[in-house]
């Protein structure tokens, strides 16, 4: 019985970790860019956009397509990332299995 107990307070000390792990992450910033930094586009560890940065010479009205593509390609550069530096955070708590709904 006391080694359910130690059992159940060690499982309980991880959840624990792993919330504030969670919590970390969203302080932590990633940026994505695209077009050799024309824009950029800052997300936090829990992949809410923070900010879209776009250099004035990007901006042509003849090529709206561009510009679109330009920020779809920094929003899932930066949108990877987030993944990315979420599962390395995350992953010393589940020994790198994914658990849906976890993170």
């Amino acid at each position: 019985m006391n080694n359910m107990n130690n059992m159940m307070k060690q499982v309980k000390k991880m959840q624990e970790q792993m919330l504030k792990a969670q919590e970390e992450l969203g302080g932590k910033m990633i940026q994505g860019t695209s077009g050799g930094g024309a824009v950029t586009v800052e997300v936090n560890g829990h992949k809410k956009i923070l900010s879209i940065a776009i250099k004035p010479e990007v901006v042509d009205p003849e090529d709206i397509e561009m510009l679109q593509d330009l920020v779809m390609t920094a929003v899932n550069d930066a949108l990877t990332k987030a993944e990315d530096m979420a599962n390395d955070d995350m992953g010393k708590f589940t020994g790198g299995m994914k658990i849906p709904g976890l993170f």
